[in-house]
């Protein structure tokens, strides 16, 4: 009788140790199975993004369906001025530099002054999701803000490249800090963000130009280091050949300056950078 009694106690143990550990068991099940619903959702939700992607491609007359960005570095790349750009006593001014330092086989895409205000241009982008940088000139924007302010909706960082586009090392340092301060609050005034980033008209500067960027609330110059056309590529090294990290300049012009339009050139630049085997990522994700 004793050994039945423990017998029937050892049972009602077993058996509440089974009821009390049924619950965790269940909750890691459907722990796991929300893991796994939200890693299928996730595949879905890229492989439609691509899907997209490459019927955007083929709409747009691209070749060869862009490349996909990787993620954005969770910490930047540290910035200096290249070599050879330098100015006098420069260390404390903003960095000038051609090129972003990065192991990323990305280039980023730089666009300035804002003459040529295509539709079509922000409809192709928007819909293939190529990132790009705008750099504006107000003499050549005021006329049509609400194109830029759609551009800037976009998720385009809109920055400064004065306000008359005039070369900046024949002004006195009173005349640059006009044309960039007053291009600073001109942006800030129409599109709610001042700019961090400056880019002098024509790539030239001088310490005063720097000086006054800074005073103006700049934080770093980014040039270029190559040069997109609508028919053809400008590189500024002797390689002639695109980098990682390279800054690609380009500009708002259509058929009155080109043989083609804004469209055709970005169907030329994404050949290069496709065919070179390089994503265009967003410029101030490394900065």
């Amino acid at each position: 009788m004793v050994l039945a009694a423990l017998l029937v106690a050892g049972l009602g143990t077993a058996c509440g140790s089974s009821e009390s550990a049924a619950p965790d068991k269940t909750e890691k099940t459907k722990a796991g199975r929300g893991a796994e619903s939200g890693a299928a959702g996730a595949l879905a939700q890229a492989k439609a993004a691509q899907q997209a992607r490459v019927a955007a491609a083929k709409r747009w007359g691209l070749v060869k369906t862009p490349l996909m960005a990787p993620a954005a570095p969770k910490e930047k790349p540290e910035i200096s001025t290249r070599e050879g750009f330098e100015v006098e006593d420069g260390d404390e001014l903003p960095h000038v530099f051609t090129t972003v330092p990065t192991e990323d086989k990305v280039v980023f895409l730089t666009i300035d002054d804002g003459a040529e205000k295509d539709p079509e241009f922000l409809k192709m982008m928007r819909e293939l999701k190529i990132p790009y940088t705008a750099f504006l000139s107000d003499y050549l924007v005021r006329d049509n803000y609400p194109y830029f302010k759609d551009m800037q909706a976009a998720g385009v960082t809109l920055n400064n490249h004065t306000l008359n586009h005039r070369y900046m090392p024949g002004l006195s340092y009173d005349q640059q800090r006009e044309e960039i301060c007053g291009q600073q609050d001109t942006i800030q005034r129409v599109f709610g963000k001042r700019p961090t980033l400056f880019r002098p008209p024509y790539g030239n500067y001088n310490q005063d130009t720097l000086k006054a960027a800074k005073s103006c609330g700049i934080k770093a110059v980014p040039l270029w280091n190559a040069e997109a056309f609508v028919n053809r590529m400008d590189y500024r090294e002797w390689d002639r050949d695109l980098h990682p990290g390279d800054i690609i300049l380009t500009h708002f012009r259509g058929k009155d300056d080109w043989k083609g339009s804004m469209p055709d050139m970005i169907r030329h630049v994404m050949k290069t950078v496709t065919d070179k085997g390089y994503a265009v990522a967003r410029l101030e994700d490394y900065l």
